[in-house]
């Protein structure tokens, strides 16, 4: 059992869990099982400093700026008392898969050496963005809506903030309160936070507490130095097995299971091959097909003798978008989209 980091309250157990400094990466064999959602138990957390614990009797939401009519605050009543609706969306680190970048292509990029496991899918329930936007008086010459964390200040650079362009605060975003049918936990943004469908986590702002609305371009590190010019997730397939897995074969074939997802659009193909990408067959998708999600598929394999194998799937979505075999390297380590080598070794018996 890993205690949790000096950053993160809950725990991290080691089945769960790998550590990166001061973040956990969930580890794709413990989705095996599940449902469609991630448990909240193993859901990965990304922090920039450290874990707040917020009284929500002293909590407000402020929204303001030139961008709108009638500044407000809300309490943490007020905003449960609003109109609510519940998505199914993953939020995913823009630097999930960075390692692949060093580990198949040669070419390490700087920052948290993510696997795959930077990614969780949620059923999130809060107030719709676009809802507290026109009752606080959206003026048509609105440009940016620009959350703030309510985290300590990281580094020099202030509270965590990124813009949204208004046409995507209007779009699908949520103000979250709720995770999985329960109140967000702490390393989970409560008491609200922002849920962007598609895009990259850092526009998901934790523990929010401030949205100013502007009628200029906005410019913050996290649009600039951080995060620049990424906000669309790409496609991406992930096995729900352990990195070297021991497969055990007595007869019958294996059947594998993964998940597919795209901030782009639906996954609507997910291929898989056993030799090293000279062929490939197509998985059988189950569970849900939504945008903003993933895609469970699963797959039958009857290899003919033990030995080391690599395992490879790669999506497809609905706007034509596929998973390449090699990709351009990232200078901040953002959008590897490629086809994951997955290592695995196959025993009799």
């Amino acid at each position: 059992m890993q205690n949790a980091t000096a950053t993160i309250l809950k725990p991290l157990p080691d089945d769960l869990f790998k550590l990166h400094g001061d973040n956990a990466e969930m580890r794709w064999e413990a989705m095996s099982g599940q449902g469609y959602h991630t448990p909240t138990d193993r859901f990965f957390v990304r922090n920039h400093t450290h874990t707040p614990l917020i009284d929500t009797t002293t909590w407000r939401l402020r929204l303001h700026g030139p961008g709108i009519r009638c500044p407000r605050e809300l309490s943490y009543d007020e905003l449960r008392a609003m109109p609510s609706r519940t998505y199914d969306v993953a939020i995913e680190c823009a630097g999930n898969g960075r390692r692949f970048y060093d580990r198949q292509q040669h070419a390490a990029a700087p920052g948290t050496q993510w696997g795959l496991g930077a990614i969780g899918v949620a059923r999130w329930r809060g107030v719709p963005l676009k809802h507290l936007l026109k009752e606080a008086g959206l003026r048509p010459d609105a440009v940016d809506v620009v959350p703030s964390g309510l985290d300590a200040p990281f580094e020099g650079y202030g509270h965590v903030r990124r813009p949204l362009p208004v046409r995507k605060a209007m779009d699908d975003v949520l103000v979250a309160y709720e995770m999985n049918g329960e109140r967000l936990p702490p390393d989970h943004g409560f008491p609200a936070r922002l849920v962007v469908p598609g895009w990259v986590g850092i526009a998901s702002i934790k523990w929010l507490g401030d949205i100013e609305v502007s009628t200029s371009k906005i410019l913050t590190p996290w649009n600039t130095v951080f995060y620049p010019e990424v906000t669309t997730q790409p496609v991406k397939s992930a096995f729900e097995l352990a990195w070297n897995a021991l497969l055990r074969i007595a007869g019958n074939p294996l059947v594998l299971h993964g998940r597919s997802w795209s901030g782009r659009g639906r996954i609507v193909r997910v291929e898989v091959s056993f030799d090293g990408g000279l062929t490939w067959r197509e998985a059988e998708h189950h569970g849900h097909r939504l945008v903003s999600a993933w895609l469970p598929w699963h797959i039958t394999w009857a290899p003919r003798r033990p030995g080391s194998y690599v395992l490879m799937a790669r999506a497809t979505d609905e706007t034509g978008a596929t998973q390449p075999l090699v990709i351009p390297r990232h200078p901040l380590g953002y959008n590897f989209d490629a086809v994951v080598r997955h290592p695995v070794q196959v025993v009799i018996g």
